[in-house]
């Protein structure tokens, strides 16, 4: 299994941005984590929202969560609706470092294997997704956000 290297979680960080950029959004945080939850890269914009704790570790929450549990944010977002309990329990399993709202995108080698996620914090969960997406592509990657 290839692992997600320095060079690659850059890329998606600044392509993410890029994107946000690209599309007028409001500042976005992008978290980069590889396959063992271990952040690999952080970049915030500048500007209101953004540079808040919480925006923070929001963004790394949806990249935690999606990478730990093996599924986009998106999912465990719709988990959350369907069995509300089992997600709350998640959440405070994990010291409520997972954040089950889209915007957290699975990275994927070209083999299908799971190696990190991105979060993407500060806009529109769909617009924080499109950003993740566009990241993971941009750096030759598989993006993986449940459609």
């Amino acid at each position: 299994m290839a692992k997600l290297t320095l060079e690659q979680a850059s890329a998606i960080v600044d392509s993410a941005l890029a994107r946000g950029r690209a599309l007028a959004l409001s500042p976005i945080s992008v978290a980069v984590l590889d396959d063992g939850a271990n952040l690999m890269a952080f970049k915030r914009e500048d500007g209101p929202g953004a540079a808040l704790r919480p925006a923070i570790a929001i963004a790394i929450g949806k990249a935690w969560g999606a990478v730990g549990m093996g599924m986009p944010s998106r999912s465990l977002e719709k988990r959350a609706l369907e069995r509300p309990h089992l997600v709350e329990a998640l959440v405070a399993a994990s010291g409520g470092r997972l954040v089950p709202v889209a915007g957290g995108v699975l990275i994927r080698d070209g083999d299908g294997e799971i190696i990190g996620a991105v979060g993407v914090t500060g806009d529109t969960s769909d617009n924080d997704e499109a950003c993740a997406v566009a990241g993971i592509e941009a750096a030759g990657l598989i993006p993986d956000w449940g459609e």
